[in-house]
């Protein structure tokens, strides 16, 4: 059998050589695509795939690569337990006429910033014909924001990546919140934990009410596909382990994963 290969998008970062340098390490083939095409690689090899949305929206058919995301409205379905706040999924039209303030963003796909706009005029207008989904919610404050790469339900690996809106980089494993961020992913995964791919990254975070001050409560940033997102300080090769399963072969997808099949 053909070695297991790991296709790259054209736009290099930092975790891509990172999860690069881990799948060398296990004998798998790695390969950066070019811009302007995605090689069919050769028959029987198990291929999986790293980059964007729109390179990977060409190249996971040619690659036969069964691309895994949680659903649009996955957020917006949780209990308020797990959220801590109001959160709702629309149509970018609709959004477009809430009042604000509120805070913002694509489910998935990063088409606009994600940010705290003054009303909905703020939000770009549909191109074309199509009116596609906006997360909003209430703005609160994060006082730290962890990314945890899950496999099977169960934290793989994990790292902080903000302090208060603002990048602050540091493993989980040590991390004096680590206790704290390991029970809030045990009850999240516990009471909603069929409701996402078997492998994600999910964020999580400490969240006041803006403006508010005390110890604040956990609750879940959001979730995203691992195949797209950035690993932080998080263990490259137990990340890569979750960034496999998100993204490999159509022939050894998972029943249960047939459901986030990226489409």
């Amino acid at each position: 059998m053909a070695a297991p290969l790991l296709a790259l998008a054209p736009h290099r970062s930092s975790t891509a050589a990172l999860l690069a340098d881990e799948a060398r390490g296990r004998g798998m083939d790695v390969t950066v695509l070019p811009p302007g095409g995605t090689p069919a690689p050769a028959p029987g090899t198990p291929a999986h795939y790293y980059g964007g949305p729109r390179f990977a929206a060409r190249a996971a058919r040619r690659l036969g690569t069964a691309l895994l995301e949680p659903a649009d409205g996955w957020l917006d379905l949780l209990p308020y337990g797990l959220t801590g706040r109001r959160v709702r999924c629309l149509p970018l039209s609709r959004a477009r006429a809430v009042p604000g303030p509120f805070f913002a963003k694509p489910p998935t796909d990063k088409s606009f910033p994600a940010a705290v706009y003054a009303d909905g005029s703020g939000l770009p207008a549909p191109a074309g014909e199509g009116d596609p989904p906006v997360q909003i919610s209430e703005v609160v404050t994060w006082v730290r924001e962890f990314r945890l790469h899950l496999l099977d339900g169960e934290v793989r690996t994990g790292s902080q990546y903000a302090t208060f809106g603002r990048l602050d980089v540091a493993p989980l494993d040590g991390h004096a919140d680590e206790p704290a961020v390991r029970a809030f992913a045990r009850r999240l995964t516990g009471t909603c934990g069929d409701t996402l791919p078997s492998g994600v990254v999910v964020d999580i975070g400490l969240m006041r009410p803006a403006g508010g001050a005390g110890p604040g409560r956990w609750a879940v940033v959001e979730a995203n596909m691992a195949w797209f997102s950035n690993i932080y300080a998080a263990d490259p090769g137990r990340a890569l382990d979750v960034v496999l399963r998100s993204a490999g072969p159509e022939a050894g997808l998972r029943e249960h994963d047939v459901r986030f099949r990226r489409t």
